[in-house]
Formats: C-alpha cells, sequence, structure tokens
C-alpha cells in the first residue's frame, strides 16, 4: 500500500497566483491561468509543477527539466527551456520558500499526535505482540509491526510506519518516518524533524518548510541521542544494516548506502551521499552535497569537503588521501623537533626596570 504522506497540500493555484504569492515576474505571453498543483525539485517536476534554479552548477538539471514553471534569476531566463514558464526574480531560493508556505501553509506546525487522544490514538494499526510502555505515545494512523516495542516515553507521530520486530528506545520521537524490520532506535533519538533550511537575506532569514520524509531500512541501529532529519522535498535515507553511533547529525536529503558505520559525534550535511560500506570515524564530518564512495573511509576528526572516490582512505581537514596525510604530520613533527626549545620572554619589560 502506498503511504499517504505526511502534510496536506493547498492549491492548486494558477501561474499568475503563484508569481503574484511569490514577488516573481510573469514572462510576456506566459498563460496565467495554467495550473500550478505542487513543488518539487528540478530533477522530479514534470507538468503542473513549480521548480527553481538558484545555482548554475545544477544547469544541466533545468535543460532537462519538464516542470511547468521554473523561479529563476533574471540573466538565467534564456536558459529555460521553451515549455517552462521561467518565473524571474532576483532571489529564486527565497521565492521557492514562499511558495512552499503557499502550497503547505501547515508544514512548519506538523501534526504528531491528536489532541485529547488516547496515548496510542484509535486510528493506529498495531499488530500482534507489540509492547508498547507507559508514556509512549502513538500518533493517529501511526502502523506498528509484529513483535516491536515502544519503549517508556518514546512518541510514534502521525501516521509512521514502523517495521516488524524493531526497537524504539525510551523518549525517542519518530515523526514523518518509515522504520523497517529490526530496526533498534536507542534513547533520545530525533527521527524526522525539521532540517536546517532558511532563504537567507539581507531582510531576514526566512524558513523554508521541509516536506520531505526520514526512510530507515531494515536492520538499520541508530546510537542514543542522535538526530535524523527528514528531507526538504526528497527523502532522507538509511540503507539496510548500516549502525550509527550515538550523537550524530544527519541533514536532510542525505543518502546513506547499505551497511555504513558512522561513529560517534559525526556530522553529514545536507544532501551529501554516501555509498555502500563507507566508515566515517568519530567526530569526522562532511559538507553538503558531495558524494562518498563505496567502501571508502574517512578517519576520526576529518573532514572532507569534496567529493571522495570508491574505495579511498581519507584523513586530515581538508581531508585527503590518508597517506599523505600521514607524512604531512610526520613532516611536521621533525620540524617541531628540530626547533629550539625553550623560549619565554627574551627582552626586559617595564617591570624590569630599576
Amino acid at each position: 500500500m502506498e503511504h499517504p504522506g505526511f502534510f496536506d497540500r493547498a492549491g492548486p493555484f494558477s501561474l499568475a497566483e503563484v508569481a503574484k504569492a511569490v514577488a516573481a515576474d510573469l514572462p510576456s505571453g506566459a498563460d496565467g491561468g495554467v495550473a500550478i498543483t505542487d513543488v518539487r525539485p528540478l530533477s522530479d517536476a514534470g507538468a503542473g509543477h513549480l521548480a527553481f534554479l538558484d545555482n548554475r552548477k545544477y544547469a544541466p538539471l533545468l535543460a532537462a527539466t519538464r516542470a511547468s514553471a521554473c523561479l529563476v534569476q533574471p540573466a538565467v531566463v534564456p536558459l529555460v527551456p521553451e515549455q517552462t514558464a521561467a518565473l524571474a526574480t532576483r532571489g529564486p531560493y527565497r521565492a521557492f520558500a514562499l511558495a512552499l508556505h503557499l502550497f503547505y501553509p501547515k508544514a512548519s506546525w506538523p501534526r504528531v499526535a491528536a489532541a485529547g487522544a488516547p496515548s496510542v490514538d484509535p486510528s493506529a494499526e498495531i499488530e500482534a505482540d507489540v509492547v508498547i510502555e507507559p508514556g509512549a505515545v502513538v500518533g493517529p494512523e501511526a502502523r506498528i509491526g509484529r513483535g516491536s516495542r515502544i519503549a517508556a516515553g518514546a512518541v510514534i507521530g502521525y501516521r509512521v510506519t514502523i517495521g516488524r520486530g524493531t526497537f524504539i528506545g525510551p523518549q525517542a520521537t519518530v515523526t514523518h518516518a518509515l522504520l523497517g524490520d529490526r530496526v533498534i532506535v536507542h534513547a533520545g533519538v530525533r527521527i524526522g524533524q525539521d532540517g536546517f533550511g532558511f532563504a537567507m537575506g539581507r531582510e531576514g532569514h526566512l524558513k523554508v518548510p521541509q516536506i520531505g520524509r526520514v526512510i530507515v531500512q531494515d536492520d538499520v541501529e541508530i546510537g542514543a541521542n542522535s538526530s535524523i532529519d527528514r528531507g526538504a522535498l526528497k527523502d532522507t535515507i538509511i540503507g539496510e544494516g548500516t549502525k550509527i553511533d550515538n550523537l550524530v547529525q544527519i541533514g536532510h536529503n542525505v543518502v546513506i548506502g547499505r551497511h555504513c558505520v558512522i561513529v560517534a559525534q559525526c556530522g553529514i550535511s545536507g544532501s551529501s551521499e554516501l555509498g555502500d560500506f563507507v566508515v566515517m570515524g568519530g567526530q569526522a564530518g562532511l559538507v553538503g552535497h558531495i558524494k562518498v564512495g563505496a567502501g571508502a573511509q574517512l578517519a576520526g576528526g576529518s573532514h572532507a569537503k569534496d567529493d571522495i572516490p570508491a574505495g579511498a582512505r581519507m584523513g586530515g581537514t581538508p581531508a585527503r588521501p590518508f597517506r599523505e596525510w600521514a607524512r604531512e604530520v610526520a613532516a611536521i613533527r621533525r620540524l617541531a623537533a628540530r626547533s629550539p626549545s625553550g623560549g619565554g620572554d627574551t627582552g626586559g619589560g617595564a617591570d624590569d626596570a630599576g
């Protein structure tokens, strides 16, 4: 059965209404009555959808888009395909944020549980042999598979799906998420909250509604107090068999492959992608929008700012091939050993006079 989604969508709105709401210029000759039914990323947009381009890095996606309309800077208008209406604005990302507020007005205040309902909502579907401990909350239309256990104080939000044989630890919260079978979620984990999305500018930082989901596949383990943000438009995905340690932050739209190992206090910025069997040592980090190839390893305390090829072993900040980084560290140690020891203040100060 297809999941019904977590957010109610307003509309449809005419192209003219959308342009007015986001303060963008409707192109001359465009049909302002065209119905816009939803907002989508360039890669997924089709007829009736509004997309945006704010970074020329993604110009190839603009050339291939099937969106009915796209928010772009004025200089980019000539690059917009003929079948797509180019809505010109100096701040496409901010305009897109306004469009998200138009289509998803309640996304910033998402539904978790029904006010006044019992702790386990009557509309929730609970299979046999499920244990729900005291103080746990299960929201409307949630589904929990056979043999799962929801520990004391945990919250399972509206329409969340929990697979079979899964454990949700005490005080964990799971919203806007679909979890597979035999998943272990330790105490205090947060799954499915807003990603960090703001259209920043001189007039202030406009919140960008996050309308994606979190998909956690089978046999994943998530350590205590780790946090996994839901996607902005697409899904945040944690692949089968991946093991995540305590105090790990995973941003929106991140895709983690199968059987990865993410050690404590790692940070993975939004829209980064990890292949299968990637290992990240403690306190390692990734900037956003980069790809880490299958089987790559990132040493503890290292931070990558560029794509990492499959099978690579990286270390340092910024991350570079492990042997290169190790040679640099050894060279610095040799230089330090050759330097004269001691030091201190060699000149007289005011207090030395007299």
